[in-house]
C-alpha cells in the first residue's frame, strides 16, 4: 500500500506542476452554449516600481467582501499577496461551489488559475503566488474545485481603483453556472472538516460533475483514473490517515477529473461540429439534386423542341454538305501549309531558348563553383542540396561562450566582402552544441552564438533582410559526442548560403538554372591555411 502512495504522490506532483498552462490551453474547448462573457480593465504594471496596492472589490454577490492585493512586478515573475476579508462561504453561494480562486485576465481575454484560496471561520483568506505576465486584470470566483479550467460566471471580488496605464474592456470568457449546477454537491452538503479537509469535497465534486457531463462515455480512461484516486482518498478518510495523504489523493482526483471533463466537452462539441456539417451536406445535396431535376426536365423540353427544327433543317444541310466540304479542303490546306511554317519558327525559337537556359545554368554552375572556391579560402565550406555550407569551428569562440574570437570576427569580415560581391544571396546561420550541459543551456548558447554570427555580418554590410539565425542545440551532431573529438566538431556554428543566383534556395531543391547532382557525396574543400586535404561527405 505505502509504494502504491508513493507512486500515485510523484504522478500527482506531475499533473500539479502542468495546471496553470493546461488551464490556459482549455479554455477554447468548451461549447459556446455553457460559456457567457464578461468585461474588465487590464493594468501594465511597470517592472521594478515595487509593491504596488490593489484594491479587491466585493461585487453585488458578496458586497460585504473585501480585499487588498500587492503587485511587485519583476523581469521574469510578479509575486502577488492576496489578501481577503469578510468573505461568504462559498457553499452559501450555491451548494455546488465550495471554493474560491484566484484569476488574472490578461489584455487579450486569456484567464490564468492562480489558486486556491483558503477562508478561516471568519471568512478571511491569504494566497502568495507569481504571475508570468506584468499587464492583466484580478477577479475571484466561486468554484466548486481549485483545479477548474475557466472561471465561473460568479465572481465576488474584481479589482477597483487603479491607476497608470490601462486596458479598458478586455473580453473574457466564464462558466455559466448552470454547468455546475445540480452537478456538483448534488445534496447540498456543508463540508465538515472536522471529517475531511476541503480537498475531498471538492474531489467528489469534481468527479460529480465530471460524471454528469458524460465523462464516463467519452474520456473513460481519464475518468477512471479519477475514481481510482478518489476512492484512494475515500480509504484514506476511513482509515483516519494522515492528513497530508488524503489532501494528495484527493487533488490528484481534482486534477484527473478536470481533464476528463475537459475532454468530454471537446469530444461533444466535435460531436456537434460534425452533426451541423452533415445536416449542412444533407441540405446541399437535397437542393443540388432539386436543381438538377428541374434542369433535367428543361433540357429534355429544349432538346425535344431543337430536335423537329434539326429535322425541317437537315435536308438543307445535306445540299449545302458537298459544296462546303471542298471549300473546307482548300481551307485545310491552306492551314497545314500556315501549320508547318509556324511549326519551323517555333522550333527555332525552342533551339535559341534551349540555348540560353544551357548558358544560364553553366552560368550558374560556375558561380557556385567560383563562390565555393572562394569561401573555402576563408573557412572550410561544402557543397549541400540546402546550399554552399561554411563551418565555424568552436574555436572560433571563447569556450562556453558566444563572442566572437578575433580570428572569428577576421574571418567573417573576410566573408561578408565575397557575399556583397554577389548580391541575390542568403544566409542561413545554424548553431549547434556538443551532447555536454543540459538542453535547455546548449539550446541557448547555440542561438546566442547564431545570433552573434548574424549581427557580426550585418555590422560588416550585408543587408540584416537576407540572414536568419536559429539555434539547434545538441541536435543533428557530425561526430561521434563520446570523444573530445568528436564533441569538438559537433560544437560549430553552420552558415548556410543559397540563392538563385547559385541556384540553390535554403530548404528547398536546386532552381531550375542548378545543375542536377547525382552523386550521393559532397566535396569539403578546406581552407589553404589549415593545411589539410578535402574530405568528401554524405549530403543530407
Amino acid at each position: 500500500m505505502r509504494h502504491t502512495w508513493k507512486i500515485m504522490t510523484w504522478a500527482l506532483s506531475l499533473s500539479l506542476s502542468s495546471a496553470p498552462h493546461a488551464a490556459q490551453a482549455q479554455q477554447q474547448t468548451d461549447s459556446q452554449d455553457n460559456i457567457v462573457n464578461a468585461t474588465i480593465s487590464a493594468f501594465g504594471y511597470p517592472i521594478g516600481s515595487g509593491f504596488q496596492k490593489v484594491n479587491m472589490a466585493g461585487t453585488s454577490v458578496a458586497s460585504q467582501a473585501s480585499g487588498n492585493a500587492w503587485v511587485d512586478p519583476r523581469q521574469g515573475a510578479t509575486s502577488i499577496i492576496l489578501r481577503v476579508s469578510s468573505m461568504p462561504q462559498a457553499t452559501s453561494l450555491g451548494a455546488e461551489f465550495l471554493t474560491y480562486v484566484l484569476w488574472t485576465v490578461s489584455p487579450d481575454g486569456t484567464t490564468t488559475n492562480l489558486g486556491e484560496i483558503n477562508l478561516d471561520n471568519n471568512g478571511n483568506g491569504k494566497l502568495e503566488v507569481k504571475s508570468q505576465s506584468q499587464t492583466f486584470a484580478m477577479i475571484v470566483t466561486a468554484e466548486p474545485y481549485y483545479a477548474v479550467s475557466i472561471p465561473s460566471q460568479v465572481i465576488v471580488l474584481e479589482n477597483q481603483n487603479i491607476t497608470g496605464q490601462i486596458y479598458p474592456d478586455n473580453s473574457y470568457k466564464l462558466m455559466k453556472r448552470s454547468e455546475y449546477a445540480q452537478a456538483g454537491n448534488p445534496l447540498a452538503l456543508t463540508p465538515n472538516l472536522k471529517q475531511a479537509p476541503l480537498d475531498m469535497y471538492e474531489a467528489r465534486n469534481a468527479v460529480d460533475i465530471a460524471k454528469n457531463r458524460g465523462a464516463e462515455q467519452y474520456a473513460p480512461q481519464i475518468f477512471a483514473q479519477a475514481k481510482t484516486s478518489l476512492q484512494l482518498a475515500e480509504n484514506c478518510v476511513a482509515q483516519n490517515s494522515n492528513n497530508n495523504d488524503i489532501i494528495s489523493a484527493a487533488r490528484q482526483a481534482i486534477q484527473f477529473a478536470e481533464d476528463a471533463r475537459s475532454l468530454t466537452a471537446q469530444k461533444l462539441l466535435a460531436q456537434r461540429i460534425e452533426a451541423a456539417k452533415l445536416a449542412a451536406a444533407a441540405q446541399a445535396k437535397a437542393t443540388a439534386e432539386a436543381q438538377a431535376a428541374k434542369e433535367a426536365k428543361r433540357q429534355a423540353e429544349l432538346t425535344a423542341a431543337k430536335e423537329a427544327e434539326m429535322n425541317a433543317q437537315a435536308a438543307a444541310a445535306a445540299a449545302q454538305a458537298a459544296a462546303a466540304a471542298a471549300q473546307q479542303k482548300a481551307a485545310a490546306d491552306i492551314a497545314a501549309a500556315d501549320a508547318a511554317a509556324k511549326a519551323q519558327v517555333l522550333q527555332a525559337a525552342a533551339a535559341q531558348a534551349d540555348a540560353e537556359a544551357a548558358k544560364a545554368r553553366a552560368a550558374t554552375v560556375a558561380l557556385r563553383t567560383q563562390l565555393l572556391q572562394q569561401l573555402n579560402a576563408v573557412l572550410q565550406t561544402s557543397e549541400t542540396s540546402r546550399g554552399l555550407v561554411v563551418n565555424m569551428a568552436d574555436v572560433l569562440f571563447d569556450l562556453g561562450k558566444y563572442t566572437l574570437s578575433t580570428d572569428a570576427q577576421l574571418k567573417l569580415a573576410k566573408l561578408s566582402g565575397i557575399i556583397a560581391a554577389h548580391p541575390g544571396l542568403n544566409l542561413s546561420i545554424e548553431g549547434y552544441t556538443d551532447n555536454t550541459g543540459t538542453p535547455a543551456f546548449n539550446m541557448k548558447l547555440s542561438q546566442q552564438r547564431a545570433d552573434a554570427v548574424r549581427q557580426n555580418l550585418i555590422t560588416e554590410g550585408l543587408p540584416a533582410a537576407t540572414i536568419s539565425s536559429k539555434g539547434l542545440g545538441q541536435a543533428d551532431p557530425i561526430a561521434d559526442n563520446s570523444t573530445a573529438a568528436g564533441r569538438q566538431l559537433n560544437r560549430r556554428v553552420d552558415i548556410i548560403v543559397s540563392g538563385s543566383v547559385i541556384g540553390i534556395n535554403i530548404g528547398g531543391a536546386p532552381t531550375a538554372t542548378a545543375t542536377t547532382t547525382t552523386t550521393t557525396t559532397t566535396t569539403v574543400v578546406t581552407p589553404a591555411s589549415a593545411g589539410t586535404a578535402p574530405v568528401a561527405v554524405p549530403t543530407p
